[in-house]
């Protein structure tokens, strides 16, 4: 029998080598937490995940027909409804058990009786060691999506947490149910504002900052390039990213095909008289140089100089392929330009949009627009929830 092991740095990673080598087809039969082996791991005591997988192992439910329909999250229940020989292996030592279970998945074995046994050893160790219940044996596949589409494990293990205590039992094990459900709940989670809003007899002026890299430049220009051609508007351009000279260059190009005013500007001063000479347009796209999300006084700066500006709507960019860690800590840091909307670029590259949870959860902003490619005025849309919810889900983003 092929039953092979793999390590890597996260859940995701190991799931990606599994389903490489073995196919979309095969079952994880063990995971666990596993020190790096070697000096390195010794004295860094850095982690690694373990996970035993076979494409020859038919695993067609991973709970025994008595333990569905329990409450998972007791023991003496589990240990009750499999058995005597299964209660007392509550009693063994901790060291056995499996440190974490991500998949609740039981141990190959040939003998009913160990299998029983470890099952209730995974029952009890999860309950000791983790704040998350486990989960029915129906959401296990979903669970893997999850964190295969970047959702963070706590994450996943408490959204379908919510499924399992909000959907009826009998639609649990209907996946097209838990889907649709657990879609909706993610749906919910996500704001979006809509398209930018011009107003008649009314100036708008739209700013957007973020680090550097996330495409803040040929996001201005696409916004630019369909507000003026396809919406018929007076749009102008101004850009204070003076420290790259190729940026100002490249956005005066996108002004000069679209016919459009540009200013650059340095200093509180020239900003003024840039939105003044402005004034009878409709709407004006501001970009600005990217600042380290570490740098509290350039954003300080930036604060500033949008001050100056009177800006309307502050526009935080931001790319999909960042992690889910770097994405909240740059939303929270960022939060001191008086940010009000995310736009989320690059989802064309992102492996999932699973990252972004986090951030839209601790920052409280919605999101106005995503970008899904490079061309101009082309690959940029209005975020639509619907859509988000089903690409953290692990379902392509649908090219705009």
């Amino acid at each position: 029998m092929d039953i092979r092991t793999y390590r890597a740095k996260s859940m995701q990673e190991a799931l990606a080598l599994v389903r490489r080598d073995l196919g979309p087809q095969a079952a994880v039969l063990h995971t666990r937490d596993v020190r790096t082996p070697g000096l390195l791991g010794l004295i860094s005591g850095s982690r690694s995940i373990e996970v035993t997988a076979s494409n020859e192992v038919a695993v067609p439910s991973r709970l025994p027909p008595r333990v569905q329909g329990i409450d998972l999250s007791r023991p003496d229940e589990v240990a009750a409804a499999l058995g005597p020989k299964a209660i007392s292996s509550r009693h063994r030592d901790s060291s056995s058990s499996v440190a974490r279970p991500h998949f609740g998945v039981e141990h190959h074995s040939q003998h009913r009786e160990d299998e029983v046994q470890s099952r209730v050893d995974e029952f009890c160790d999860r309950t000791r060691n983790s704040a998350a219940h486990a989960l029915p044996a129906s959401l296990f596949d979903l669970f893997t999506d999850l964190i295969e589409a970047d959702v963070q494990e706590e994450t996943a293990r408490e959204l379908l947490e919510r499924v399992r205590r909000e959907l009826p039992a009998r639609d649990l094990n209907d996946m097209s149910a838990v889907q649709a459900y657990l879609a909706r709940i993610i749906e919910d989670q996500i704001k979006v504002t809509g398209p930018i809003q011009i107003e008649a007899r009314r100036q708008r002026i739209v700013a957007l900052v973020g680090p550097t890299g996330v495409g803040k430049t040929t996001t201005v220009a696409k916004l630019a390039a369909n507000y003026r051609l396809k919406e018929k508007r007076r749009v102008g351009l101004i850009t204070v990213d003076t420290y790259r000279i190729a940026a100002v260059d490249q956005l005066r190009t996108y002004a000069d095909i679209i016919d459009l005013p540009m200013a650059v500007v340095a200093t509180p001063r020239e900003m003024r008289e840039a939105v003044k000479r402005m004034s009878d347009l409709e709407l004006v796209l501001m970009d600005t140089a990217g600042r380290s999300p570490r740098d509290e006084v350039r954003i300080q700066e930036l604060k500033s100089m949008l001050g100056e500006a009177q800006a309307d709507e502050v526009h935080l960019v931001l790319s999909a392929v960042n992690s889910a860690q770097g994405l909240a800590r740059t939303a929270a840091q960022f939060a001191a330009a008086g940010t009000t909307a995310i736009m989320v670029t690059k989802l064309d590259e992102a492996h999932g949009l699973g990252n972004l949870l986090p951030m839209l959860r601790s920052s409280g902003l919605p999101i106005s627009y995503v970008t899904n490619g490079q061309n101009v005025p082309d690959d940029i849309a209005a975020a639509d929830a619907r859509r988000l919810g089903r690409a953290v889900l692990g379902f392509e983003y649908d090219r705009m």
